[in-house]
């Protein structure tokens, strides 16, 4: 048996227990002989990581639920094999049920074929739905469920105590999930969900990538006014709100103010 490396009471991270990146953040929270897991990863990953919750000494059996944070590829490609393996439930925000039980390779981004990316992406029943407000159980434990939608439309972070599962929220250096609008990306979302983490009590943030590590409002501060600058960006197509310089350019045409007489 391996010696339990925990991050934080009741909190094990697999990649840091393996002392080596193996995909996402798999968090294992365990109470009471039971035990869920925080996303999976990927496919190819999923049995070395059953074993190694094995050779930890969890029961398989005492396998609650797999919770899919969000459906994106890298975090939940490998829950139809986890669910037979572990004979489990999976758990997601019903915004995710349909791109995890359709196996969408495009919303899900298994598929970009602008970018030659062309993964498997195996269909999952989700077995159980959560929103804003609920709870899930473990032992003695409770995860609150926070909507966070911003990255994804059915993003979803987990409080519990001083702690915040946060997704791919917001990361240790300041950046964010990816923003991209066939993914269901809304910057305005994204904005007040980092809002809602700023002005919580929460002492330690959990993302699904990279280290954990304590709330830094100062950082959130500067990550949302970054992202306030998206808004208005051409860069960000159809999720920014407007592109003031198209307005700019309007106003130039009516007025027929030519390069020379701009100031």
């Amino acid at each position: 048996m391996l010696d339990r490396k925990w991050i934080f009471p009741n909190v094990i991270e697999l990649n840091y227990q393996a002392g080596r990146i193996i995909g996402c953040n798999v968090y294992l929270v365990h109470s009471e002989g039971e035990w869920v897991l925080i996303d999976i990863g990927y496919d190819d990953t999923v049995e070395e990581i059953v074993e190694l919750i094995r050779q930890l000494d969890f029961p398989l059996s005492q396998c609650k639920t797999l919770i899919a944070t969000h459906a994106d590829v890298d975090h939940i490609q490998g829950l139809a094999r986890a669910k037979q393996l572990l004979k489990t439930t999976v758990t997601s925000h019903p915004l995710a049920a349909d791109s995890l039980e359709q196996g969408d390779k495009l919303k899900t981004f298994a598929q970009i074929e602008a970018q030659g990316i062309n993964m498997a992406m195996p269909p999952v029943k989700v077995d159980l739905h959560v929103e804003e407000g609920d709870k899930i159980k473990v032992g003695n434990l409770e995860l609150e469920v926070w909507h966070t939608p911003g990255h994804t439309d059915s993003q979803l972070a987990f409080r519990l105590g001083p702690y915040l599962f946060s997704g791919d929220n917001i990361y240790r250096d300041g950046c964010v999930g990816a923003i991209d609008a066939h993914h269901g990306s809304s910057i305005p979302e994204f904005i007040d969900s980092l809002r809602r983490i700023r002005a919580s009590d929460i002492e330690w943030l959990l993302p699904s990538h990279g280290p954990f590590f304590r709330k830094d409002n100062g950082m959130l501060d500067r990550t949302i006014a970054r992202l306030e600058g998206y808004l208005h960006m051409a860069d960000f197509g159809t999720c920014a709100l407007d592109w003031p310089l198209m307005d700019q350019w309007e106003r130039e045409i009516a007025e027929e103010i030519l390069p020379s007489n701009r100031s």
